[in-house]
């Protein structure tokens, strides 16, 4: 079984989801067939590279509210973070254009790197005193995961490296109907969307392996809190 994860690492909810998935797939009885694929999707394409703002400052811009209550709606982001057993800074982080990380990500997919990079990309991002938009980060990163760091810089320094896998995995999220992240498929049969608690994910995988073959893409779980396409965040209140 396949199972394609659509997310962009500027969104906590695919954190979220992601570890929340993994807890779920631990728990599936058939978690050794199961080959995970991460794919790209930019919740904020239209901001310029090296255009970087406080997430803070960006959460209240975006939905007009003052910084505290932008900092009230981080603190309860970081509150289901946390349950999860993830770190998770509410000040000081930075949001920006996330393409050259996409980018980089597909390098690690060629390389079998993919979830490695990925993984300490969400931790820098989200819990450590690292900026995942600074290109000298992204390539300890990619050191860090077991890439060539020279290769990294030089996908980092070239535009068009691996941007028309990014533009596919977008264009794919397109046409399955997908306008926020997480958004989860299963052998492209089931999606779930939003960052599901983990027992949803039991259930799908199990679903998925008990109907196989099946032909249309079949929504499961109900909402969730995700991530859409113009870069709001929902945010459940404590």
């Amino acid at each position: 079984m396949r199972v394609e994860i659509w997310s962009d690492i500027a969104c906590p909810w695919c954190y979220i989801g992601k570890a929340r998935f993994e807890k779920g797939l631990a728990e599936f009885a058939h978690r050794d067939e199961v080959e995970v694929v991460h794919r790209s999707f930019e919740l904020d394409p239209s901001r310029a590279k090296g255009d970087t703002a406080l997430v803070i400052d960006m959460l209240a811009e975006k939905y007009d509210r003052s910084r505290e209550e932008a900092a009230a709606m981080e603190a309860n982001v970081a509150a289901n973070a946390q349950s999860e057993g993830l770190g998770y800074r509410t000040e000081g982080r930075d949001h920006g254009n996330t393409f050259d990380i996409h980018r980089l990500l597909h390098l690690a997919k060629a390389r079998g790197r993919q979830d490695e990079l990925l993984t300490l990309a969400y931790r820098a991002n989200f819990a450590e005193e690292r900026s995942v938009f600074d290109a000298e980060v992204l390539v300890a990163l990619a050191e860090e995961a077991g890439l060539d760091a020279d290769e990294a810089r030089a996908v980092l320094a070239d535009p068009e490296a691996y941007a028309e896998d990014v533009r596919t995995d977008e264009r794919e999220a397109a046409e399955l109907g997908a306008n926020a992240v997480p958004f989860f498929v299963l052998d492209r049969r089931y999606g779930i969307s939003g960052g599901q608690p983990s027992e949803v994910f039991v259930q799908a995988l199990e679903q998925a392996w008990k109907d196989r073959p099946a032909t249309a893409l079949t929504t499961v779980g109900g909402d969730a809190a995700a991530c859409d396409t113009d870069g709001a965040c929902e945010v459940p209140q404590s």
